[in-house]
């Protein structure tokens, strides 16, 4: 850790601090794996202002570098910014979501959104998913990212970088919107192969009894083919799971 700077401020290092702040607010925002570029045009700064705030977040470990040296996340520092607010399920809930694992062949997986975003807290450790970071960050390519959206006055202020992974990804807001509008009159999202070409997703909406308040989602991965034209008994069971679910997680 480096000391504090004895010199009073100049006139100019008020306006880099609050820069820096911005840098870190992005990072939060845009989620883990966001790069530089992308961080100089969502707040149009010169690419090499954020390079080098970048540089010295890093430096005092606000932020890492990831392995693949391709973006940025959170590093040790950042986390005493703020109080945690996704804690691990209680042992009820994992022995629901356990439950619906011994009833189902697909991968069933327990997402959090208390923090805004989609935080997988409960994975099926036989079909462990492949991307949770792109989950994270990219709710409109995942079943249960598309139900967080589904709830939110505005989605477009979530899901700002509509990427596209496969030839199936919704990328066109407007498809986007009437999807998420149908998602939310039914109460269960899909994807299809909008992340991974062979991989698809059903997910159902935890709610806080009485509120009514999303809390968590409830998702079976499995064939894309299969997410497509699900059966009524395997949609019962996880919509089943999902209301057992409710009481434990609020």
């Amino acid at each position: 850790m480096s000391g504090l700077d004895p010199l009073p401020l100049s006139g100019r290092q008020p306006r880099a601090v609050r820069s820096a702040l911005a840098v870190l607010e992005e990072v939060v925002a845009a989620g883990p794996g966001v790069t530089a570029k992308e961080i100089s045009a969502a707040l149009k700064l010169p690419q090499a202002t954020t390079y080098r705030l970048l540089n010295l977040l890093v430096a005092e470990e606000y932020l890492v570098r990831l392995p693949d040296l391709r973006g940025f996340a959170l590093g040790r520092r950042a986390a005493r910014l703020s109080l945690p607010v996704v804690t691990t399920p209680p042992t009820a809930a994992r022995a629901v979501v356990d439950h619906l694992r011994g009833l189902v062949r697909w991968g069933v997986h327990l997402a959090s959104f208390t923090a805004g975003q989609v935080t997988l807290v409960d994975t099926d450790p036989d079909h462990p998913p492949a991307e949770p970071t792109l989950i994270a960050r990219y709710p409109h390519a995942s079943a249960l990212g598309k139900l967080l959206l589904a709830a939110q006055p505005d989605w477009r202020a979530v899901a700002r970088d509509l990427r596209r992974f496969t030839e199936h990804t919704v990328v066109d807001a407007s498809a986007l919107d009437r999807q998420l509008s149908t998602f939310a009159a039914t109460g269960i999202a899909r994807q299809c192969g909008e992340l991974r070409p062979d991989r698809g997703c059903l997910a159902v909406p935890v709610r806080a009894p009485g509120t009514g308040e999303l809390v968590a989602g409830l998702a079976l991965a499995g064939p894309p083919q299969r997410v497509a034209e699900p059966n009524d008994e395997l949609v019962a069971l996880l919509r089943e799971h999902a209301d057992r679910l409710s009481p434990l997680l609020a």
